[in-house]
């Protein structure tokens, strides 16, 4: 089975049996690792690491690590957000520890909207280091299609360091939509009071002028999924908040944009 069909599958479990579905239903230990490969890329030298989610090669390439999000470093004012000097420093501990060399897979979404290289990271002994990074709860699992390789592996990582309460999920809380006042990478959960389907996709209405968004190109990973029956339950999910400017007042402010299942768990 693959990791859509899993996913899918277990999508259906939930609705038919109204739990939580995440990506995985497995219970694991932090010495677990599930993302290991065989085959390492070829190896790059690395310059610098800039912060717990991106490195600077000395070929210049900025590389974004596919499937996390971690903490900001702040600057311009800003404060470091908890946990971003540990993420910051557990990445570059990775990296020397395997001389400053790290095996590059660039995903098929090659480069970011900054120009940033989208690569998966690993050692010489086909360790992932996003995985490392969520399973010490320093990063939180995202997934942004079509980069969704690891997609199944790193949310079990993810479920493992929630478990255990480690780094960020010793105080991580989940925001209720009706408390959301700005954008930015948020945790998110509130009750689903209407679902609709229009030329942009799946609309899942939270109320409080926040919606969640499945745009119509990331429906091929729901498959089979019935929205319409989601309507009244409680969801949580996670990504990027921004505001909509320049639409009408009916419809919501907020928005947040989901790609792929394993963002969203169902109540």
């Amino acid at each position: 089975m693959t990791n859509i069909q899993s996913v899918v599958a277990i999508l259906k479990k939930a609705s038919l049996m109204g739990a939580f579905f995440l990506l995985l239903s497995c219970h694991s230990s932090a010495s677990t690792l599930f993302c290991s490969i065989n085959n390492v890329p070829a190896e790059h030298a690395v310059e610098y690491v800039v912060d717990g989610d991106t490195l600077r090669l000395h070929d210049q390439r900025r590389v974004r690590l596919i499937g996390i999000d971690a903490p900001e470093m702040g600057g311009r004012g800003r404060s470091a957000e908890p946990f971003a000097v540990q993420a910051t420093r557990r990445l570059t501990e990775l990296v020397k520890a395997n001389h400053n060399q790290v095996g590059l897979q660039v995903g098929e979404q090659s480069h970011d909207r900054y120009g940033r290289v989208l690569a998966h990271l690993y050692d010489r002994h086909g360790l992932s280091l996003e995985e490392q990074l969520i399973a010490d709860g320093l990063a939180y699992h995202v997934v942004i299609a079509p980069n969704i390789a690891l997609a199944d592996c790193l949310a079990q990582a993810e479920q493992s360091a929630r478990e255990r309460q480690v780094g960020l999920w010793k105080t991580a809380r989940f925001t209720p939509a009706d408390k959301l006042n700005k954008g930015g990478f948020t945790l998110l959960q509130g009750r689903i009071k209407h679902v609709e389907r229009n030329k942009g996709g799946v609309w899942l209405d939270l109320g409080h002028s926040v919606t969640i968004n499945i745009p119509l190109s990331a429906l091929q990973y729901f498959q089979g999924v019935n929205f319409e029956q989601w309507q009244g339950r409680r969801l949580k999910s996670r990504g990027w908040i921004s505001e909509r400017k320049g639409q009408p007042k009916r419809h919501a402010k907020w928005r947040l944009t989901v790609s792929h299942p394993s963002m969203l768990e169902l109540q």
